[in-house]
């Protein structure tokens, strides 16, 4: 069974700025991944065509089983609002995480995180990129119980604030959210910590240490796939890690092999 996770920077490519369905469904197509977490995904977007990113995706994989979960209505970095559960952004411009399986899903869960109350520092990559004073948005966990060979499996996809410490508490409130559904546990995404803190924060067991940011010549870990200790023997052990290099995003897609 194969697990990814990959932050598309909605679908954008670093070289042109551009955003091109075709470029994005081969990047995914060569992962050739069994359970996908996505984060910074577009649905219905100017800047991405108005694509449903999450379902090409799941068409590259020729997954039956996906669903995309918006943080937000609008676009972060511009104009936005968060999305609540009596608020679906029909016919407008959202942005959040998915999650895609070649395995059955018994149930689907979303659990929402509350942005930060203070702008942050960040770099945004790219043409007319730079260091920028940003106001975070809200975040979204989605999570998904799976009927896998190996028994059912929980797995989540999120990404976390970009704000120090605000990510943090976070991570704990999504730790305690998953611990809530059938274990084994998988937590996949951009959790915006450095593998370290991440392990120590959840106690949870990084299932691939490797950097995936930034993409050319990646110096830290982002991204992950960690394990929730408890019944983690139902699961087969890691056989392969790997951090692609792809056309799109400034982040590098990790990809496991489990069995």
């Amino acid at each position: 069974m194969r697990l990814a996770t990959f932050n598309l920077l909605h679908g954008r490519s670093l070289t042109d700025g551009l955003v091109d369905p075709d470029r994005l469904t081969a990047a995914v197509t060569a992962l050739d991944a069994d359970v996908l977490a996505l984060q910074e995904v577009d649905r219905d977007q100017t800047r991405s065509g108005k694509l449903d990113l999450t379902a090409l995706a799941a068409r590259a994989l020729d997954a039956e089983h996906h669903r995309f979960a918006a943080a937000v209505v609008g676009t972060p970095g511009e104009q936005f609002r968060p999305l609540t559960h009596d608020d679906d952004g029909h016919g407008e411009p959202l942005y959040g995480v998915g999650l895609i399986s070649r395995h059955p899903v018994r149930t689907w869960h979303v659990t929402r995180l509350r942005a930060a109350p203070v702008r942050s520092p960040i770099y945004v990559p790219g043409p007319g990129g730079g260091l920028v004073l940003l106001r975070d948005e809200p975040r979204v966990v989605l999570a998904a119980v799976l009927d896998t060979p190996h028994g059912p499996l929980t797995v989540a996809a999120t990404h976390l604030s970009f704000v120090p410490g605000w990510n943090i508490w976070q991570l704990r409130r999504v730790v305690r959210a998953l611990r809530a559904l059938p274990a084994p546990r998988i937590l996949l995404g951009d959790l915006n910590l450095p593998a370290g803190p991440a392990a120590a924060l959840t106690r949870w067991r990084p299932l691939a240490r490797r950097a995936t940011y930034p993409a050319g010549q990646p110096r830290v870990q982002l991204d992950h796939v960690l394990a929730d200790p408890h019944h983690l023997d139902r699961l087969p052990p890691v056989t392969a890690v790997d951090t692609p290099l792809a056309t799109i995003s400034d982040h590098r897609p990790l990809v496991v092999d489990l069995g």
